[in-house]
C-alpha cells in the first residue's frame, strides 16, 4: 500500500428490492462493494455470500444515508496485503476497526453457481469472534445517527 493514511470501510444496511447489507472497502480511491444478503457476522463458523456489485465513489458513499439506506458500521480497515492485487487474485484478508465489526475477516472469490461475482465473507477466529453470534434488533440502526429503516419500525 502506498499511502500512510488508513483505509476506510462502510457497511450499509440497505432496503432495496430486499433487505441486505452492502460491504464497501476503500481500494485505489473507490469503494469496492459487495451485497451481503444475510449481513456480516462475528461468528467464525458462519459463511456469508457476498455478491460483488459496482464500485462506488468514495466521498459520496462513506456517510450516505437516506430512507432506504443507513450507515450500519464504518471505520478504518487494514488489509493484510495491497488490497487491489489481492482482490484481483480473489482473496483478501483484512482487519476492521468499526463500531460493530472488529477484528480479522476474509473475502474469497468462489465463482459459486458459475458466477465470478460470488464471494464468501468469513469472520476469522480471533479475540473479537463470537461463536453463534446474531445481531439484536437494537443493533440495526445507524452508527452515525441511530436512524432506522422503515422495515425496523
Amino acid at each position: 500500500m502506498t499511502s500512510s493514511e488508513p483505509l476506510r470501510f462502510v457497511v450499509n444496511r440497505h432496503h432495496a428490492t430486499t433487505l441486505h447489507f452492502d460491504l464497501r472497502l476503500e481500494v485505489d480511491g473507490v469503494l469496492v462493494s459487495w451485497a451481503v444478503p444475510k449481513g456480516p457476522t462475528l461468528d467464525p463458523g458462519a459463511r456469508r455470500l457476498a455478491v460483488r456489485v459496482e464500485d462506488h465513489e468514495l466521498d459520496e458513499h462513506l456517510m450516505l444515508e437516506d430512507d432506504r439506506k443507513v450507515v450500519w458500521d464504518t471505520g478504518p480497515y487494514q488489509a493484510a496485503a495491497d488490497p487491489g492485487p489481492a482482490l484481483r487474485r480473489g482473496h483478501l484478508r483484512f482487519v476492521l476497526g468499526g463500531h460493530k465489526l472488529r477484528g480479522a475477516f476474509a473475502l474469497s472469490q468462489t465463482g459459486m453457481g458459475g458466477d465470478e461475482r460470488n464471494w464468501i465473507l468469513v469472520k476469522v477466529a480471533d479475540e473479537y469472534a463470537v461463536p453463534g453470534h446474531t445481531w439484536a434488533p437494537a443493533d440495526q440502526g445507524s452508527v452515525l445517527t441511530d436512524r432506522r429503516l422503515a422495515v425496523d419500525t
